[in-house]
């Protein structure tokens, strides 16, 4: 029999802790944010329907997104015990730099649509994570002013090929002077593809005020309060448009683009040169016969063909083929650390976040980007502490199995009968 009585004071006083309010409601919702997909909830609250769509969109039926986020939670890990992790490493050497972490910040276009802070709190979050930040053609802010918003960060350019070549390469001339190290080629738009949400939301950029924007904005007019008290939208390099995405890259995106222009591009730049959108063994190995330094398994967020291969189960048979001497990277599908450390140990020397970083921005600006920054960097830290390493060079392709969801058939070859 449990003998009750009466709690004493001094038996209370330890179990009574008040934590002092958070007046500040980005920062009390940023605090509340534990994992990229708690940030992705609060963007969509804050965020009107079309921008957060754009974002979080892909390409028609969306499936190659979910496939590329499906392989990374279809992974089953495989730790060492008894390993001492007091202090654990998350850097090495990308492109001949040193980075503090395996990720960077990918390109991404019209961001300041999604909040007023666009690419300078992405790069200047970068900058201050040591982490490269990627400037996207299609971006709304300039590549000078993005280098002054992180004069002392690792830039990178992420070039588009249009029909005017001379507008392209005068990019690429601009980069070059504001001291960008690395170049991204991207070359996987040959067209644009079928953003399906986009349509249904009749979204165009900029912005259009209709009676179904102003109803949605009803309940977020912070959004639109920055959106309208700021500095226009429009493209940093390029003049304005006034249309839909897919209008606007069938416009100005060349489908003629082959690996003539990218040796071009080669003896143009200087720096480092990426290729980004590789999707087989076969244009790896092209892309690294071009002059590519590096090259980035894309199928562009899931946003151009749908039902693309996922780059992460591409990750071991490319680095096999290219992978002793050109760097791998990968994207695509990226939510949680954890995804990161996995595909560093199946060969990938670096990896970009693209919809994560956004979904930060939008989620708090500046402060939203430092806490996908510092979730990630809790999430990798973690998973190479329980698995184990002490660093990034210790992992390895022991530590982790795809697990198979899909049955690959043979390809009929020419002259087979059904």
């Amino acid at each position: 029999m449990v003998e009750r009585r009466l709690p004493k004071p001094h038996d209370l006083l330890p179990l009574m802790q008040f934590k002092k309010p958070e007046l500040n409601a980005r920062k009390r919702r940023l605090k509340s944010a534990n994992t990229i997909y708690d940030l992705r909830a609060i963007a969509k609250r804050i965020t009107p329907t079309a921008p957060f769509d754009y974002t979080d969109g892909a390409a028609e039926g969306e499936i190659s997104l979910a496939r590329a986020r499906q392989a990374f939670q279809d992974i089953e890990f495989h730790p060492s015990v008894l390993k001492n992790v007091s202090q654990v490493s998350t850097g090495w050497d990308v492109l001949g730099q040193r980075v503090a972490l395996p990720f960077g910040i990918a390109p991404t276009g019209f961001t300041r649509m999604m909040q007023t802070e666009g690419e300078r709190a992405g790069a200047s979050a970068a900058a201050a994570a040591g982490i490269p930040f990627t400037l996207s053609t299609m971006g709304t802010t300039s590549i000078e002013d993005v280098k002054a918003a992180a004069p002392d960060g690792r830039n990178w350019f992420q070039l588009y090929m249009w029909t005017d070549r001379d507008r392209s390469m005068a990019l690429v001339d601009r980069a070059a002077k504001a001291g960008y190290d690395s170049l991204v080629v991207t070359v996987d738009t040959p067209v644009g593809g079928a953003r399906l949400r986009d349509v249904r939301n009749g979204m165009t950029i900029p912005p259009s005020l209709t009676p179904k924007t102003v109803i949605d904005a009803l309940p977020r007019p912070a959004w639109w309060i920055n959106f309208l008290t700021t500095e226009p939208l429009a493209f940093a390099s390029l003049d304005r448009w006034s249309g839909t995405v897919a209008a606007l890259i069938d416009t100005m995106f060349d489908p003629t683009v082959g690996p003539e222009e990218v040796k071009f591009i080669r003896s143009q730049w200087k720096g480092k040169l990426v290729v980004k959108g590789i999707q087989s063994v076969k244009d790896a190995q092209l892309a690294v016969d071009l002059g590519a330094d590096a090259i980035i398994l894309s199928n562009h967020g899931g946003r151009q063909l749908d039902r693309a291969p996922i780059p992460f189960h591409l990750l071991p048979s490319v680095v096999k083929e290219v992978g002793a001497h050109t760097e791998v990277h990968l994207d695509t599908g990226i939510m949680n650390g954890a995804d990161i450390v996995a595909s560093v140990a199946m060969g990938a020397r670096f990896t970009l976040i693209g919809r994560a970083y956004l979904y930060g921005l939008m989620a708090g600006g500046r402060e939203g980007v430092d806490r996908t920054i510092q979730i990630l960097t809790s999430e990798i830290t973690r998973t190479m502490k329980l698995l184990g390493v002490s660093s990034l060079e210790e992992l390895e392709p022991g530590h982790v199995t795809q697990l198979s969801r899909f049955t690959t058939l043979q390809p009929l070859q020419a002259g087979d009968r059904v």
